[in-house]
């Protein structure tokens, strides 16, 4: 043991942030057992560190509960403690589940979605970040070389993924200069988001550890190419065969995951504050920035909100396995769990409704004129944080997947982070962010 062997028990908050308090790992049982205190108003810390608003105020206690399979152990090197931490349920003081829990709420979706309907969900987030210690070189848009400029980061990077179970596939220099990518394997319902929260914070790690910076705001300069979360999903029965795939279905998608696309589509303009969570993401969100911009399926076309992804049609290749749906329209200033949540949440409205699956696009939406997007159910996203904001706010539906009391503190939230913004041009507000994230 190099140093004090510090566990950090870790919440993300509604801001995306990934905040905790620590313990001797010695007393890492006592705290799964007994948990960590922690004030409501905690989740109201806005990504820059402030609290402007908060339904809670000083009153209230909860308990932070660590999830011994969440625990991540980061070597860091000779000269410096290893990074140890675990992320936590919110629970009350009783052990209840907290209403207002990012986590448990998605845990409620899952469980709902396999009661009432016998499925799982399989899913995987991809990240693009941007890393400080890759030179600025002209050229390097997933080119070998900037493979060999990073100087072992990203080697060391997989490592450390595969070491915390999250079974890393790829890691590649994207089209930005200093920006790479880093997939992993799917996995089943809560899983999936804790993989994605573990991943972002190991990557923080092993950049610092080369005395660098991972960056994952969504945007790194107007106008620049931005950071995208990639969320890939698909249906399982629930002894985990794939129920997804339908060949004799246009597109190859099956009827229930059809009825599953059709209620995110239905509804993604009243949730997509929280899966773009930041003043900042709508710059990314626009026409012809490889990005989402309207409601739209569509088939292998990166620019959809949802895409079909392609099939291999090699004779050895399982269509059946491998067949999934990948939504656009995230990016890492959103907690993870809420992101997933939305989907699953929006998902089961559309399977209890079974609301129709929408014709895929073969052409632009932003070239179509209005009559046509009309003809095609086809909505603009929204623009800003605010006007998403105030979708979310008037939505219904939104309210009852979450409850009144997680609804209104997360657009407060949401809301305070923008008054923290007044007053600043888009340079200014970029900077900050990619500061924070």
């Amino acid at each position: 043991m190099k140093f004090s062997d510090v566990t950090l028990g870790c919440i993300c908050d509604y801001s995306g942030q990934v905040r905790g308090k620590g313990f001797l790992a010695t007393n890492t049982d006592k705290m799964v057992k007994n948990g960590i205190g922690l004030a409501p108003t905690n989740l109201m810390i806005t990504s820059f560190g402030d609290i402007v608003d908060s339904p809670w105020g000083s009153v209230g206690e909860l308990l932070m509960m660590p999830d011994p399979e969440t625990e991540v152990v980061v070597e860091t090197g000779e000269d410096m403690p290893d990074e140890h931490f675990m992320l936590c349920d919110l629970d009350n003081l009783d052990g209840t589940p907290w209403n207002c829990c990012p986590r448990h709420w998605l845990r409620r979706g899952l469980e709902t979605l396999e009661s009432e309907f016998g499925f799982k969900l399989f899913a995987a987030f991809e990240h693009e970040f941007h890393y400080s210690g890759a030179p600025m070189r002209l050229g390097n848009a997933y080119n070998l070389d900037a493979m060999r400029l990073q100087d072992g980061f990203i080697q060391r990077l997989m490592h450390a993924l595969a070491a915390n179970d999250i079974e890393p596939q790829m890691a590649m220099p994207e089209f930005g200069p200093q920006q790479f990518e880093v997939t992993n394997k799917p996995a089943f319902g809560l899983k999936a988001a804790d993989r994605a929260v573990r991943l972002r914070e190991i990557t923080r790690a092993i950049a610092r550890a080369h005395d660098a910076k991972a960056t994952f705001a969504p945007v790194m300069a107007e106008g620049g190419v931005g950071n995208g979360v990639h969320v890939h999903f698909s249906l399982c029965r629930a002894d985990g065969t794939p129920a997804s795939y339908d060949p004799n279905a246009k597109y190859g998608l099956g009827k229930d995951l059809g009825h599953f696309v059709a209620g995110v589509l239905a509804s993604v303009d009243s949730f997509i504050a929280m899966t773009a969570a930041s003043n900042i993401s709508y710059e990314r969100l626009q026409p012809h920035r490889w990005s989402a911009s309207y409601n739209n399926l569509a088939d292998r076309d990166r620019e959809a909100c949802l895409r079909i992804c392609p099939l291999p049609r090699l004779p050895h290749s399982n269509p059946e396995k491998s067949f999934n749906v990948e939504f656009r329209a995230a990016d890492a200033t959103a907690n993870p769990y809420l992101v997933l949540g939305a989907l699953v949440w929006a998902g089961i409205d559309g399977l209890r409704n079974k609301t129709p699956v929408p014709e895929a696009t073969t052409s632009d939406p932003d070239a179509m004129s209005q009559s046509q997007r009309q003809k095609c159910g086809l909505k603009r996203l929204p623009t800003s944080l605010p006007q998403a904001l105030d979708l979310m706010a008037a939505s219904n539906k939104v309210k009852s997947w979450m409850g009144e009391e997680f609804h209104g503190a997360y657009i407060m939230n949401k809301c305070s982070e923008i008054k923290l913004l007044e007053g600043l041009d888009a340079s200014e507000q970029i900077k900050r962010y990619t500061e924070c994230f």
